[in-house]
């Protein structure tokens, strides 16, 4: 009834299996991927047929994660999968960036690649085993495909290049100062397509050095797949690319010259208009038949590319005059917003962010439910691309795609630099708005970022800067290399590389390449100029702010203490009466974990006090000898109760009240009134003896009996 095909081999400390022609057999191509425990079935249709009028490839790729896979029930009120997770949303923008190069160019019909997470043995990560699975599914499609690829995680601990780390390792790694860097390259046999990662000051070297590790694992790993392929492949799909040279001589000949003096404008906005009049103008000289051609989008582009590419691989010129190696003008401001926590605008160029920092509490924490288990996050970044950022209208929405990869990119780049939360407990949120967009909003992003938190008075370890290069290679293989690329430089080169860091490393890079063919020594010169442009924003931003200011008069101050962890139950109290009266009467916000960490959060110092004060006297023991002020509770024949530590009473016998005989206590003394005592000790049966006698009644001080307390 099946006709199953497997391969193994082993892969660093895992055997990885790829097996097909069991399960899902109606799709165009299906491979389940183990490693380990760890199983993502991939699955591959594409339609046989161009959409009437398509001028895009519409290529979906779907990762999902099901709570089975650990043996968990999802949360929520419905018990079902929902929308994407952002680790969900972020590993199919892993999946799609490397293969969507590869697709014959012309081939235009739809397809769709679905990764489900079968089994997670919560030790291997399920994203590189979907990206293998999806690679492998593709090649034995049919689809004109020119893979396939592969891909691993690479970690970096003692000096030492690590193959697929475990998830245990790569969780929080700004609290495992072992562990400094989390790499994902996806590749072909011959160049590497996709770099994706978060790091701690790494060097350059490190960086590159890490990158061809990937890549020469992965090699075993695409030899498994065309295996496979040699076994159970389909029949390729009969796909020839259209010949529209034809129509491309027309569009050239009709508009070559407008477009050419289009690309000559420097400023964006009146570029555009002059490239839109352009392809007017040149739709105004071609036929019906012309016009209703579905390959008109791709002879413009080719058009657009070849005047772009020509000039600046030629003569080293780029659409807005600068040099190849030049970043564009920068403007850094900081605390522009009154009210906020922090906040800064960082403007380069025609691409500009507004970043804002709020500074929260414990209770401020976002809580991420994930297959390996729940888990807090006290850093979050969010950014927003509006339609206006780039002059446009349309749709505003939840997040998509694009904003959740590009704010995670900023989220890695800054994230390195943080404090620790024993130094600085506090929940930081960045928002960045993008109010500009002409290029890499993302690094704006990042370097917005930086000036905003230390406007709010976070010490970083050090500043961050990103810079986004770009490259364009040609079929002689004369390239050339730019270093803070424009919108147009990026949709139509050949490699979108983003670097970030400090001035004494990497801590995030992300790089896409289109073409293949790019090899180490294009990388380490790409990787040499990015860190130059770094330094270059790095000297621009120190011009607003270099270090963390001071602290924002509205941010809530946090005070921490340590408990004895058996003290916990008596702070919070039955029901949590306890501590939730600490927090009425105090009016500051209490957060207590397991460790007997304590946090006291308010914007008002004194009912910080209050709330410490009220905890302190639960948990600490009075000592023997010190004063303490306190309240008479009760007044009996023999003396009086005070109640002077927390809610612990003791006994001042009528002796020690004061240094003359009374009759009775309530002579000098009634119930309510507040006095300073002396704690003597305890007597046999552990009960405390209190003394007034020998402590001034108006300071508080301790006398002598050469001078008597004053009653």
């Amino acid at each position: 009834m099946f006709n199953e095909t497997k391969k193994s081999m082993q892969w660093g400390e895992e055997t990885l299996t790829l097996e097909t022609g069991k399960v899902a057999r109606q799709a165009d191509g299906t491979v389940i991927a183990t490693l380990g425990e760890t199983s993502v079935m991939a699955n591959v249709t594409y339609a046989r047929q161009q959409k009437p009028g398509q001028d895009f490839f519409p290529l979906t790729v779907h990762y999902q994660e099901k709570y089975y896979a650990a043996g968990k029930i999802p949360g929520g009120f419905f018990k079902r999968e929902a929308r994407p997770t952002e680790k969900e949303t972020l590993t199919a923008r892993l999946i799609d960036r490397p293969i969507r190069p590869l697709f014959v160019p012309g081939f235009k019909n739809e397809v769709l690649v679905m990764c489900t997470v079968l089994s997670h043995d919560l030790v291997n990560d399920p994203d590189v085993v979907a990206m293998i699975a999806a690679s492998a599914a593709l090649t034995l499609s049919g689809a004109p495909f020119m893979g396939p690829i592969a891909g691993c995680r690479v970690g970096y601990e003692g000096g030492e290049y690590v193959l697929n780390p475990e998830i245990d390792d790569m969780h929080k790694l700004r609290d495992n100062p072992e562990q400094r860097l989390d790499l994902i390259v996806a590749g072909t046999h011959d160049a590497v397509m996709m770099v994706e990662s978060e790091a701690y000051e790494l060097t350059e070297e490190e960086m590159l050095g890490a990158v061809n590790f990937a890549h020469e694992q992965i090699k075993p790993v695409i030899e498994l797949i065309i295996d496979l392929a040699e076994a159970a492949a389909k029949e390729p799909f009969d796909f020839q690319p259209p010949d529209y040279s034809a129509l491309y001589d027309a569009v050239k000949a009709a508009g070559e010259d407008k477009m050419r003096a289009a690309f000559a404008i420097t400023d964006k906005q009146q570029r555009t208009t002059a490239i839109a009049d352009a392809r007017e103008h040149v739709r105004s000289q071609l036929s019906e038949e012309q016009l209703e051609d579905s390959n008109l989008g791709s002879a413009f582009k080719k058009l657009e590319s070849s005047i772009l590419r020509g000039d600046v691989v030629k003569g080293g010129k780029r659409i807005d005059g600068r040099a190849t190696d030049e970043v564009r003008s920068i403007v850094s401001e900081t605390g522009i917003l009154p009210r906020t926590h922090g906040s800064a605008l960082f403007t380069r160029g025609e691409t500009q962010a507004l970043v804002v920092t709020t500074l929260g509490t414990g209770d401020d924490e976002q809580m991420i439910d994930a297959l390996q288990g729940t888990y807090r996050s006290n850093f979050l970044l969010h950014y927003n691309f509006p339609p206006y950022s780039v002059g446009e209208v349309g749709r505003v929405g939840s997040p998509g795609r694009r904003e959740i990869g590009h704010g995670k990119l900023a989220w890695r780049a800054l994230q390195a630099v943080l404090p620790p939360a024993t130094d600085f407990p506090y929940t930081i949120r960045l928002v960045s708005e993008i109010t500009e967009s002409n290029g890499s909003s993302s690094m704006a992003s990042v370097c917005g970022g930086s000036l905003s938190m230390m406007d709010a008075g976070v010490p970083l370890k050090a500043p961050v800067a990103g810079v986004a290069m770009g490259l364009i290679l040609e079929e002689d293989g004369d390239y050339a290399i730019l270093t803070d690329i424009l919108g147009d430089e990026d949709h139509l080169g050949d490699m979108d590389f983003k670097v970030a860091g400090t001035e004494n490393g990497i801590t995030s890079l992300q790089m896409d390449i289109k073409v293949a063919g790019i090899t180490p020594e294009i990388m380490e010169k790409a990787l040499a100029q990015a860190k130059a442009g770094r330094l270059h924003i790095l000297n621009e931003m120190s011009k607003a702010i270099s270090e963390a200011g001071a602290f924002s008069a509205h941010a809530p101050r946090i005070e921490t203490m340590q408990i004895p962890t058996d003290k916990i139950r008596e702070v919070i109290g039955s029901g949590g009466k306890v501590i939730r009266e600490i927090v009425e009467v105090s009016g500051a916000k209490v957060d207590i974990n397991d460790d007997g960490i304590i946090k006291i959060a308010s914007a008002n110092g004194e009912a910080i006090q209050k709330a410490y004060d009220m905890i302190y006297s639960i948990v600490a023991e009075p000592e023997e000898g010190k004063v303490y002020k306190g309240t008479v509770v009760k007044i009996v024949d023999f003396g009086a109760f005070v109640n002077f530590f927390g809610k612990r009473d003791g006994l001042v016998h009528v002796s020690q009240i004061e240094n003359r005989r009374l009759n009775h206590p309530s002579d000098v003394l009634k119930e309510g009134q507040e006095v300073w005592v002396k704690l003597l000790g305890f007597d046999d049966r552990g009960k405390v003896r209190l003394a007034m006698k020998m402590v001034d009644q108006e300071t508080g001080e301790e006398v002598t009996e050469e001078q008597p307390a004053e009653g």
